[in-house]
């Protein structure tokens, strides 16, 4: 996998699983206190960085992230965990991903990639001035995609479900928010009119933690 270091000078860190096809990019309209490490592309699981100066860490997870993280082995401790619109299952057809979400994503083109986001991750024309695009290209994110397949066929055995709280859109089409509600419980928090994306909601990182707590 690749990482981005966002360095504030902070003893505080949170570790950013983002998605399928992001990058450091999509996310740089967030702020933090905290020292941020994203993670993105995950080709494979390694994880070269020094945890031991922080104080105090917290994990976020997005999408195909939540899935990732669910299988790290991390050998410090974290406070907080939190999933945003994904599920450790990846690919299970009930829990995860449909097939019909499969082929969809597997088949988005220059051509159809604006209306794909606009049908399945933003919400309001608002939302989608504001949107930033990952810089990554589309032979970049297919072959993530399959990797992240053979990743949940190897890894199937090490899912673990980590999770503290979640955050979904009410409104999520790649992930059957009926079906979260069964799997997560009471530690899911639906937001209102809202799809995939929900990143555009917020300014600061420290607001996710915020919304689960309150």
């Amino acid at each position: 996998m690749k990482q981005y270091l966002v360095n504030n000078q902070s003893d505080k860190l949170i570790i950013f699983f983002t998605g399928w096809g992001c990058d450091e990019y999509e996310f740089e309209h967030l702020t933090s206190k905290a020292d941020v490490l994203l993670l993105y592309d995950y080709l494979d699981l390694n994880l070269d960085f020094d945890f031991s100066n922080y104080k105090k860490i917290d994990l976020m997870a997005f999408s195909a992230g939540v899935f990732v993280a669910s299988i790290m082995n991390f050998n410090f401790e974290i406070s907080k965990k939190i999933a945003i619109s994904g599920n450790p299952y990846l690919f299970d057809e009930h829990l995860g991903l449909s097939t019909e979400i499969q082929n969809i994503l597997c088949n988005i083109t220059a051509e159809n990639a604006d209306d794909f986001a606009r049908n399945y991750l933003i919400k309001t024309d608002e939302e989608w001035k504001n949107f930033h695009h990952s810089k990554r290209t589309l032979e970049s994110c297919k072959e993530e995609f399959n990797s992240l397949k053979n990743l949940f066929i190897s890894q199937n055995h090490n899912i673990k479900d980590i999770y503290d709280f979640v955050l979904m859109g009410e409104n999520d089409e790649i992930f059957n928010t009926s079906v979260q509600k069964q799997f997560y419980k009471n530690r899911l928090k639906m937001i209102e009119n809202a799809l995939h994306n929900l990143f555009f909601r917020i300014q600061k990182y420290e607001q996710f933690f915020n919304f689960v707590s309150d």
